[in-house]
């Protein structure tokens, strides 16, 4: 197996993230340094450590929903010192990580795995991966500018890709939708609102693609079901 390969399975970074590391010089085989993505690794005999930690690709897979809150970060690790999501995943012994991010001040579904191989295939753009939120908007959002959303607006120098977009309520105080989109951009919907005009004071995932939040309380979590794992498995 190619040691890029071997490192997006043991969830240290996507395929070509983990070509990056190596070739910055972090990566160590058996006590040697290696620099070229291409060499190959035997898994089940060689002694593989990036930045210094020994790593390999996890005997159980653990896949798991969380109902992230708002006020924590979609991180391990918060050089600030703030909450992270594994604060609110207690009891699970294996190293696991977020499949993507929410932002800090955006709760709902967040999914995460010691899956390497699973988690950068789900957060690769190719495969178009969709998402649903719940959005509460402070004024009315009038049907042009649903369209104009729709379509795509210029958000970081680039169009976003085509949304779709239900009104569930609507005054002239305050707007209440779901929006669906696959692309995963920082801020993204927040932003995308923004571009008319608009200020968003709630925001909640609350799908990726066919797996639902339902009742899940905030601040809790659950491991997905067998059916769940087998669908996200299955996204082409």
């Amino acid at each position: 197996m190619r040691i890029a390969k071997f490192m997006a399975a043991a969830g240290v970074a996507s395929r070509r993230k983990s070509e990056e590391l190596i070739k910055k010089g972090v990566v160590r085989v058996n006590g040697r340094f290696v620099y070229d993505p291409a060499t190959n690794v035997n898994p089940e005999i060689d002694e593989i450590y990036v930045s210094g930690r020994k790593i390999r690709i996890p005997d159980e897979k653990i896949y798991i929903m969380l109902n992230k809150p708002v006020g924590c970060v979609s991180t391990c690790h918060d050089d600030k010192g703030r909450r992270t999501v594994l604060d609110y995943v207690k009891g699970i012994d294996q190293r696991i990580y977020p499949i993507g991010r929410l932002d800090f001040t955006t709760e709902g579904l967040l999914l995460l795995t010691n899956d390497g191989e699973l988690a950068n295939k789900l957060m690769h753009p190719s495969h178009e991966v969709t998402k649903r939120y719940y959005v509460v908007v402070d004024s009315y959002v009038s049907q042009d500018e649903i369209t104009q959303l729709e379509r795509g607006v210029v958000i970081e120098g680039g169009k976003t890709a085509p949304a779709r977009i239900k009104v569930m309520n609507a005054t002239p105080e305050r707007t209440e939708l779901t929006i669906i989109i696959h692309e995963g951009r920082n801020r993204q919907v927040r932003r995308m609102f923004e571009t008319v005009g608009k200020n968003v004071v709630f925001l909640k995932r609350i799908s990726v693609g066919d797996i639902n939040l339902g009742p899940l309380k905030k601040g809790k979590y659950r491991m997905l079901t067998n059916e769940e794992v087998a669908y996200l498995k299955s996204i082409k």
